[in-house]
């Protein structure tokens, strides 16, 4: 009869108020992080075909620019890698910090690229560089702050510590996209000559707060733990692979649903504003901004009920949900009425999306033992967001040559949906599970197939 493994030792307790001062951390890391991704998303559907491409062929110009969009989802597959590598072998609170510096440094210099008038196609080659050092900054961020808040959580609440890792996106979406409104509605010569570089000189502010919030933060209990007994893995990535493969698959299967994102903060804003449609700058950004808003307060609402209820169940509303509220989105915007557009994109993304938006930190996070959960994580997501980086791309090309075949990009996102759902269906729930076993039975399970003769 074989004798089950001993349950580790639960780890030291956290400082008194850390499990918040973590999840503040990842907040405002997170939001000014992903002030610098998005903002980028902004300029990639308005300024840059105009800047850094060839202007006189617009539809090849703006299909172009939306791949450098994608171009950052690329790199980032390898910057989790090795920062999930590090993250598992050094520690959260290293990999935290050097992310905010990188993305920071990245962006404060795409406000400073000569245009293509000016250099000519080294102009796009010096963005696409910028552009993937966004990337392997991206990569490293949410694996790193959803790992520090997690491991901070109380166990029946982790659900809700996370979920400020993603509201801190949503937030910084919002800041950027508040910030790219009155650029936008400078006279062209000006947004096109000085206006759109402004808001990425003001990534140098990132790299200074977040600098300040992020070195005053404790090591996680559950890390500290592990590299007091030696339980830190030498190679994190042969770990993960082999222990935690079938999880792996399912984060990759479920971060697809990082499609709805760009579809909705990219696409449909090209979409909008193009000569199909003829909706203003501003009033398409004021849609991303106050569906953003409302996402701020349904986040944790939702997060909240997957302590309750668990994880799968409000993952599948947000995946379910966001297949069918992003047709309803899309056709709201080919009737060219701005308050349904209004309506259906707070509904489809500050809401619906949300859900799932929400609880995957905890959902995706808890699949994995401590001393690889940075690395499954960033692998995990990151491979799955490369996907979902590019779905912009492939939008651009399956609305046709006029741009304006919403329909096929409703089913192409909807589509994207079914992956995640199939990964949380077949997912264990976790939200009960004491933090210091999550992960513990993939483990215990490859022991078991290791020690069974061929």
């Amino acid at each position: 009869m074989s004798v089950p493994a001993p349950a580790p030792a639960p780890g030291p307790a956290a400082p008194p108020g850390q499990p918040w001062k973590a999840a503040m951390a990842a907040w405002i890391g997170s939001a000014l992080e992903y002030y610098d991704f998005f903002l980028y998303g902004s300029a990639a559907a308005l300024i840059f075909p105009k800047v850094f491409f060839d202007a006189s062929d617009p539809a090849t110009a703006t299909l172009l620019s939306l791949a450098t969009f994608g171009v950052a989802y690329a790199a980032r597959p390898l910057g989790a890698l090795v920062l999930g590598h590090v993250g598992d072998r050094l520690g959260r609170k290293k990999i935290m910090v050097f992310t905010l510096m990188l993305m920071g440094v990245s962006t404060f210099l795409i406000g400073c690229l000569p245009t293509r008038a000016q250099v000519g196609t080294l102009a796009p080659v010096l963005l696409v560089l910028c552009r993937v050092l966004q990337g392997v900054s991206a990569a490293g961020e949410q694996a790193s702050a959803g790992s520090m808040s997690l491991e901070h959580a109380p166990p029946d609440r982790r659900g809700f510590f996370t979920s400020f890792t993603l509201s801190g996106t949503q937030g910084g979406q919002l800041i950027a996209t508040l910030v790219f409104i009155p650029v936008a509605q400078l006279p062209e010569e000006q947004l096109l000559s000085w206006g759109w570089r402004v808001p990425f000189w003001l990534s140098v502010a990132v790299a200074v707060v977040g600098w300040a919030v992020r070195r005053r933060l404790h090591e996680t209990p559950a890390f500290a733990r592990q590299a007091a007994d030696g339980g830190v893995a030498r190679l994190p990535l042969a770990v993960l692979l082999r222990e935690h493969w079938a999880d792996v698959l399912r984060v990759i299967a479920g971060a697809l649903i990082a499609s709805v994102s760009t579809v909705f903060t990219v696409w449909a804003l090209t979409y909008a504003t193009s000569d199909a449609v003829g909706m203003s700058r501003t009033a398409m950004l004021w849609v991303g901004a106050l569906a953003n808003l409302v996402a701020l307060g349904a986040i944790p609402l939702w997060a909240t009920l997957s302590d309750r209820i668990g994880r799968r169940p409000v993952y599948l509303i947000g995946a379910v949900g966001s297949a069918v509220a992003m047709t309803g989105y899309l056709w709201a915007i080919s009737t060219g009425s701005y308050p349904l557009t209004l309506l259906l994109g707070v509904v489809a993304f500050g809401i619906v999306y949300s859900a799932a938006n929400g609880v995957w930190p905890a959902f995706y996070g808890e699949m994995f033992a401590t001393r690889v959960r940075l690395s499954g994580l960033a692998v995990g997501t990151q491979t799955g967001f490369a996907v979902a980086g590019f779905a912009v791309t492939f939008a651009a090309e399956i609305a046709g040559p006029g741009g304006d075949d919403w329909a096929a990009v409703a089913l192409f996102t909807a589509a994207l949906c079914v992956p995640p759902a199939l990964a949380a269906l077949t997912a264990r729930e976790t939200h009960r599970v004491p933090t210091e076993l999550l992960g513990e039975r993939a483990t215990r399970e490859a022991s078991r197939r290791e020690r069974v003769p061929a």
